[in-house]
């Protein structure tokens, strides 16, 4: 889990719905070096296939990492490019 990671950054996006995680994590994304990690914190159990499929598609992210802790979703997306 994020102990195997060095976050750059947190972002809480808890209690908001599609797509404002994903819109929210490109911007906080876009504002992170090359290498850096950013940590998604949401409650919409859709940012787990939304968050998945925004990275796959889209150029200079990878999503390392998606982890259920009860009502609580991580997801750990590095900056490629």
């Amino acid at each position: 889990m994020s102990s195997e990671y060095q976050i750059a950054e947190t972002l809480d996006v808890k209690g908001a719905s599609c797509p404002m995680p994903v819109v929210q994590t490109k911007s906080a994304i876009d504002d992170l070096a090359e290498g850096e990690i950013l940590e998604v914190v949401a409650t919409d159990s859709g940012s787990m296939s939304d968050l998945d499929g925004w990275a796959t598609g889209t150029d200079g992210v990878e999503l390392l990492e998606q982890v259920e802790d009860g009502d609580v979703y991580k997801h750990y997306v590095e900056k490629t490019a």
